[in-house]
């Protein structure tokens, strides 16, 4: 089973989100659909601009909590690597 570490934003150098789970389209379904309470439906946080997979739900959560203690900067900069126009990467998973 692979685990994703995803970033979200609410728009191009918006608001960012750092989430990770085992099911990628199950997930970002949610938020774009207001089905997670909190932050991404509070702030509009529904775009999918960087993922990542890995086998390993231990790797998952670390590389999670290593971006949460990045900079914007260092975030914006991942994005921009492979995502430059900042594009909602959703509709490449379906």
């Amino acid at each position: 089973m692979d685990y994703f570490v995803y970033l979200l934003a609410s728009k191009k150098n918006g608001t960012l989100y750092v989430g990770v789970t085992n099911n990628l389209v199950r997930r970002v379904y949610e938020h774009k659909h207001g089905l997670v309470e909190g932050f991404t439906s509070r702030y509009a946080v529904h775009q999918l601009v960087w993922f990542e997979s890995t086998p390993s739900v231990e790797a998952a959560i670390h590389k999670e909590k290593q971006f949460k203690n990045w900079t914007r900067a260092w975030k914006v900069a991942l994005i921009e690597k492979s995502n430059a126009g900042w594009r909602d990467l959703y509709d490449t998973l379906l």
